[in-house]
């Protein structure tokens, strides 16, 4: 099959006004729309500039609007924090916005001061999850709602309207272990996941044998995806220069919390501070487009995927760096793929 194209999108502070920073990105989300991208996940993170849009279908309804085909969703909505029915809620109203265009990530969050931050045990996120998850799968493909589990109780929850896409749109996950891969499969869900390129390869075959244990073997299996920094330029020497001075700042945002709150950065030795580092690790590539395309061919023969997403609009990268970069990439990249 062809090999699929998204972005990914932390939208982490990157010094200019807020306003300024939602509306240029809007822009480049325009643009992902025009040159032929897939999709659109934007992360959710909470009391951090990694995430400068912590309520995920707050800026997806907006780019409901300011696309065509480009479908969307958030990766993930950290379901702990959340009600259940009014996450539901939101889909629906998402997905009609975009008539059928929203695809639907659900995870238990990645950061345990960020769900602590709402009174949320951390411990018990997992276990949140899972229910939450069910929770939200009925809630979308019913008429009335009922569930008792252990943090969630429904009695005839008359739920008025249901989604676009029946029974409801297309799940997206994010392991990084491959027993987490087999659950993805399970669901019948897409996977996305940030790990190098060894531990990818565990997640795609864990995924696939799942998935023909489960009898699907004949099914259209849902896409196996892995997410990159990504920069491209008229030459290596730009591209690097580029990204080395806007990865920075994206890697501070990234442990900024962890250490605000005194804690280890837990996948600190997958992004070292360093982007040159970065790219000695086969985490990220800025180039050519001949060597970005060789670095994504490499990818998808080492690794399985059958996905490619993207983070081009990361740090303290100006809107018209970004928005090159996007053009090159999709003019000189993504057909080679295809």
């Amino acid at each position: 099959m062809p090999l699929e194209f998204g972005i990914f999108d932390h939208l982490d502070d990157n010094g200019i006004p807020l306003a300024d920073l939602f509306e240029t990105r809007l822009k480049l989300i325009e643009q992902y729309d025009r040159v032929g991208f897939r999709s659109y996940h934007i992360a959710e993170h909470h009391s951090t500039p990694l995430g400068m849009a912590p309520s995920p279908s707050v800026f997806l309804a907006a780019v409901a609007q300011r696309s065509k085909r480009l479908r969307f969703g958030p990766l993930l909505y950290v379901t702990p924090m959340y009600h259940p029915l009014r996450v539901a809620e939101e889909v629906v109203m998402l997905d009609h916005m975009s008539r059928g265009r929203f695809e639907l990530g659900l995870g238990r969050g990645a950061s345990p001061i960020e769900i602590a931050s709402f009174g949320v045990d951390p411990v018990s996120a997992p276990e949140m999850n899972r229910e939450a998850t069910e929770v939200i799968l009925k809630a979308l493909s019913s008429d009335v709602l009922d569930h008792h589990g252990k943090y969630y109780h429904f009695k005839k929850v008359l739920i008025a309207s249901r989604p676009w896409q029946q029974p409801h749109p297309p799940l997206w996950f994010a392991p990084t272990e491959p027993s987490r891969a087999g659950d993805a499969a399970r669901l019948k869900g897409n996977m996305v996941t940030l790990v190098p390129d060894a531990g990818v390869k565990a997640l795609t075959e864990a995924y696939r044998a799942a998935w023909q244990t489960d009898g699907n073997a004949g099914a259209a299996m849902p896409l196996l995806g892995v997410f990159r920094h990504v920069v491209v330029a008229e030459s290596d020497a730009k591209a690097r220069d580029i990204a080395r001075a806007a990865y920075g700042l994206w890697r501070h945002h990234m442990g900024f919390l962890w250490e605000w709150g005194g804690m280890e950065f837990p996948i600190g030795k997958i992004y070292p501070k360093d982007f040159d580092a970065l790219v000695a690790m086969g985490m990220g590539v800025a180039g050519t487009p001949e060597t970005v395309r060789r670095y994504i061919a490499a990818a998808v023969a080492q690794t399985g995927i059958t996905y490619f997403v993207c983070d081009m609009a990361f740090g303290s990268i100006p809107f018209d760096a970004a928005s090159r970069s996007v053009d090159m990439f999709a003019r000189e990249v993504m057909p080679h793929f295809r």
